[in-house]
């Protein structure tokens, strides 16, 4: 049983909903909050989760397994430091940081510490993405081709009523860091690392400091091209993958927060025959999804059976993507990957940091 402490009770309280789905594996001990009515709301007044604002003495209890980071990105990257320094494993909200110099350096904390830091990608769990996985091991997809992605959201003046979003000291970013940092995510993980990226953006929706739309162009470093289209200001929240294979093309539904929890089409490509993708996809269950299989494979890493987690890893690639995504903007032309201590924007890509 791995005991946890929340920080935050924003997202948070989601994070609660993931926990409480695996009863046997995990259990909230405290959630953390400087408005502690808020924390006690989220907990619904579950006698056995206790509430404090206090930090300090969260990190200075010992029963305490691993700590959640629910907090603005601006924290993300000091928080984390302190709790892993305090022998705490550490699951934390993305981005995780602010840059791959925070990245570098959190990476060399947890490893003089010997603790495990697990980025959240919970957009990976699901049993669409198990279905695609199955096919790419039996050999039925074969080269990958290219892929197109769309994170069309709708965010209004309500949501940048908060004070710390749309703005680079709070946020960090906009658009590509805070929403379709999922797509790009799912991306890495179906065609592999990024080798060029070229990007355009603007701020067309709200008065805000960070983008709210997007256009980029990828080239993988298998030769796959990709292309990804991000709005705030669409009619309805959407997402969309469509990945096309030499054997198969895989296209997903709309569903926004969950894609690898819709029900995606597998059509398959001559010499391929549907039957045999039909009957790969049929055969494929998958257990917990979305926040609850991610921390299903948490656990089972910090168990000594890891394999299917996000690794700390995975999320200093994810940083290195949106640092060169936001230097080609800024640029106007492509930026090659991977991205050297020495590059421009290592240290950060918020204009104060360039």
């Amino acid at each position: 049983m791995i005991r946890i402490a929340i920080i935050g009770a924003g997202i948070g309280a989601e994070h609660l909903s993931g926990y409480r789905a695996l009863p046997d594996r995990f259990q909230v001990a405290i959630l953390c909050d400087l408005d502690t009515a808020r924390a006690t709301a989220a907990t619904g007044g579950d006698p056995a989760i206790s509430v404090t604002g206090d930090l300090e003495a969260v990190l200075a209890d010992p029963s305490v397994d691993l700590i959640d980071i629910c907090l603005p990105p601006q924290l993300h990257f000091p928080i984390a430091v302190q709790c892993l320094e305090a022998g705490k494993h550490v699951i934390c909200e993305k981005p995780i940081v602010r840059s791959l110099d925070e990245a570098d350096r959190l990476a060399a904390v947890a490893k003089a510490r010997g603790k495990s830091m697990f980025p959240v990608f919970q957009y990976r769990y699901g049993r669409a993405m198990a279905q695609l996985q199955a096919l790419e091991a039996a050999g039925l997809a074969g080269k990958p081709y290219v892929a197109s992605l769309e994170t069309h959201w709708n965010r209004d003046a309500a949501y940048y009523a908060v004070p710390w979003r749309g703005t680079w000291a709070g946020e960090s970013g906009g658009a590509l860091l805070g929403h379709a940092i999922h797509a790009h995510d799912l991306l890495c993980k179906v065609f592999g690392p990024v080798a060029e990226v070229t990007a355009l953006t603007d701020t067309r929706v709200n008065e805000i400091e960070t983008e709210d739309c997007a256009a980029l162009a990828f080239r993988m470093q298998n030769g796959a091209l990709a292309t990804s289209s991000v709005t705030l200001g669409a009619g309805n929240d959407t997402t969309r993958l469509r990945f096309c294979f030499e054997g198969v093309t895989a296209e997903s539904g709309s569903a926004p927060y969950s894609p690898a929890q819709d029900e995606w089409r597998f059509i398959a490509r001559a010499p391929v025959a549907q039957a045999e993708v039909d009957s790969i996809v049929q055969q494929v269950s998958h257990g917990h999804a979305g926040f609850a299989g991610y921390l299903d494979a948490v656990a089972d890493a910090l168990a000594g059976q890891g394999g299917m987690e996000v690794t700390l890893e995975d999320g200093r690639r994810s940083i290195e993507l949106v640092t060169a995504i936001y230097r080609s903007a800024r640029e106007g032309g492509p930026i090659k990957l991977p991205l050297s201590s020495g590059s421009p924007c290592y240290t950060g890509w918020m204009p104060e940091s360039r």
